[in-house]
């Protein structure tokens, strides 16, 4: 399936997914990808599936779904791999614009230094990309690149793509523990995003099966100081992992739910206690999570953020 959704994005409204990259074409083989490993490593710009194929699924899916009278914000190039490596994208682009549905472009970067790239990805009206870090060890270790690819190129072509894009910028960074959660490697990265100055900065935190399995979460106490540094350092950063819950129907388990929602999204303080407030729980069930160490609270732009403890061993009892 080429042509998927839409989906609810915090980011984006509801987002009609675009998937023109077969699994796993990618220039990176980052060791918290939740689509798995990298099987096709490689820099070779090629055709994956025909323009024609991609815009006729995308148009079925936009006729289904405004059956239903509900909107789609984006088209959005989400594939499960590096966009930028379909050599027909600036053609895909234009070919998508018949809609008059704005275009998103996901993009890890890698390939940004290239002017093509560039001028390809100046047709699409919001580009995200990657910037984990902003030191080479780091930068290797975390997003493990292809060979061929060099940071210092990379960072001035996202640059200079900002600085000739008139549409919005965004960019992304993933925290795992041990690699980039360090405060030396953080004010570094706050320091290119300043410069940078894109619309908005996320940052998120593994949540989903990563690829290498000790690419977990930093600990509260690293997590928070680096939310705090980035908040009060760079203002227009975001934390992509906070997402409030909606219409949630419980299990019977309170405690088994709300541990299970903050594992994938973490919740605003005001958020849980409606979400509790539903089901009828009290919030005694939050105390007991937290004084057992399965459930961590930060705080962010003033406000309590309530995430799973994934330090916490897997064998405490709530």
């Amino acid at each position: 399936m080429i042509a998927f959704g839409p989906v609810p994005s915090r980011r984006l409204g509801y987002s009609l997914g675009i998937n023109h990259i077969p699994v796993k074409h990618c220039t990176y083989a980052c060791v918290y990808c939740q689509v798995g490993r990298t099987s096709h490593m490689g820099l070779r710009r090629q055709t994956f599936y025909p323009v024609s194929q991609i815009v006729d699924e995308v148009e079925t899916k936009i006729t289904e779904y405004s059956k239903s009278g509900n909107e789609i914000n984006y088209l959005t190039l989400v594939p499960d791999g590096e966009p930028t490596l379909d050599l027909n994208l600036g053609k895909l682009i234009e070919k998508l614009k018949q809609f008059r549905i704005p275009i998103a472009v996901i993009s890890n970067a890698s390939l940004i230094d290239r002017i093509d790239i560039q001028d390809e990805l100046l047709l699409a009206d919001w580009v995200s990309l990657k910037v984990d870090s902003v030191v080479e060890p780091v930068w290797r270790k975390i997003n493990r690149p292809n060979l061929q690819l060099n940071l210092e190129n990379i960072l001035t072509g996202i640059l200079a793509f900002r600085n000739r894009y008139k549409g919005e910028v965004v960019t992304e960074t993933m925290l795992v523990a041990g690699v980039n959660d360090d405060e030396s490697v953080t004010h570094q990265l706050c320091d290119f995003l300043l410069n940078l100055q894109p619309f908005k900065s996320y940052v998120s935190i593994p949540t989903r099966p990563p690829a290498q399995a000790w690419a977990t979460p930093p600990s509260l106490e690293s997590l928070s100081k680096i939310i705090k540094f980035c908040y009060d350092q760079v203002p227009f950063i975001d934390l992509l992992f906070e997402s409030e819950v909606g219409e949630f129907a419980s299990t019977g388990n309170l405690k088994e739910d709300i541990l299970g929602i903050t594992a994938v999204h973490p919740i605003r303080e005001e958020a849980l206690r409606d979400m509790i407030a539903r089901t009828n729980g009290t919030w005694l069930a939050v105390e007991e999570l937290l004084t057992s160490g399965q459930l961590g609270c930060i705080l962010y732009r003033h406000e309590k953020v309530y995430l799973r403890n994934f330090q916490h061993s897997s064998n405490a009892k709530t």
